[in-house]
């Protein structure tokens, strides 16, 4: 699963045009990601959402998960595009049950995601689409729920990877594709 190197480049540069740093949010010391400026560019949009499908069919992906909330503005139109599923991995306590859990640490304290198992096809093949990788907890969380359902993890692509908080590492091996790396 990769990009040939005109596409990586094109994708690269919308991932660079198409997001703004927040300082101090959502705590002092944290620079959040927004991806706002991206999603309301429309022609920028559904480029990004091409490359996110296409990423899918060369992943032989059956469905495409995405992580709340920013990954299921992304992975939402990709599987569309794709012709796959869609799966949504939840923030606690927004699925009705049965449902399974796993808590994950964040730069900035702790959280859980939920995944409706019901939705998952066991020896399916999943690509997990989120916006940025940082720390990798919430990653590795969303992979490891798709895989206790019977999913197989063909792939993570996110937008932007933040390279210097080390979050690959924590992924255990699963290939990792990011649009754009800052170091």
């Amino acid at each position: 699963m990769a990009l040939d190197d005109r596409t990586a480049e094109f994708a690269a540069d919308l991932v660079l045009k198409g997001f703004r740093d927040v300082p101090d949010f959502p705590e002092p010391g944290v620079v959040f990601k927004d991806l706002t400026p991206l999603l309301a560019d429309p022609s920028a949009f559904g480029a990004l959402t091409r490359v996110l499908a296409d990423l899918a069919l060369a992943a032989g992906a059956d469905a495409v998960a995405g992580i709340e909330a920013r990954g299921f503005m992304l992975a939402a139109p990709a599987a569309e595009r794709a012709g796959v599923g869609f799966w949504p991995v939840r923030k606690a306590g927004k699925l009705p049950p049965p449902v399974l859990r796993r808590d994950y640490d964040l730069e900035y304290g702790s959280a859980s995601l939920e995944l409706a198992a019901s939705a998952v096809r066991p020896g399916a093949k999943v690509l997990v689409v989120d916006d940025v990788l940082a720390t990798g907890g919430t990653a590795r969380a969303a992979c490891e729920l798709l895989e206790e359902a019977g999913a197989e993890v063909v792939g993570l692509v996110v937008l932007l990877e933040l390279a210097f908080l080390g979050g690959r590492a924590g992924l255990g091996g699963r290939p990792v594709v990011a649009l754009r790396t800052q170091d």
